[in-house]
């Protein structure tokens, strides 16, 4: 005896599937290699590209200024060196570098054993030649003697800045 064939079960219909998972989602240009179809995709292309301009634009002009205030209004400094000569006194020897034309001005401190600021100075450096220094007259050795409170075990420099100009 032969059996009857039981007919297959039917597919899930593609309705069922795109309401239970969701339908499929479109690509932000379309389908790629049918130029010049009714579904828009020339317009994402150009709307793609448009986009990805213009990031670049806004990359490049962040670099530019980035570059640029670095370059024009930068200052650094590099500790050396300090000596406490005695309990009222320390010595702190640094290097400053800058445009040569410009004003810096750098805070040095000097600590206790415990940290604590026992001296404490704001140093004004002013433009100097080309001759002096290293680098053209970019970086400047600088020495500065503070009065202290008590005994100091170190001498650093806090910060250095470009002052405003005066008003």
């Amino acid at each position: 005896m032969t059996s009857e064939e039981q007919p297959a079960a039917p597919a899930p219909a593609p309705t069922s599937l795109a309401n239970r998972y969701g339908g499929q989602k479109r690509a932000m240009g379309g389908s790629f290699g049918r130029a010049g179809s009714t579904d828009g995709t020339t317009d994402g292309r150009k709307r793609r590209r448009n986009l990805l301009i213009a990031a670049l634009a806004v990359a490049v002009a962040f670099l530019a200024w980035v570059a640029t205030s670095a370059a024009t209004g930068s200052v650094s400094f590099k500790d050396i060196g300090y000596s406490t000569p005695d309990a009222t006194l320390a010595q702190l020897d640094f290097q400053v570098t800058k445009n040569p034309d410009s004003t810096a001005a750098c805070a040095v401190k000097a600590l206790d054993s415990k940290f604590a600021v026992v001296g404490w100075k704001v140093v004004t450096i002013g433009p100097n030649d080309a001759s002096a220094g290293t680098d053209g007259g970019h970086t400047t050795a600088q020495r500065v003697t503070l009065r202290t409170e008590s005994q100091a075990v170190s001498a650093v420099v806090d910060n250095c800045w470009l002052p405003s100009a005066a008003k």
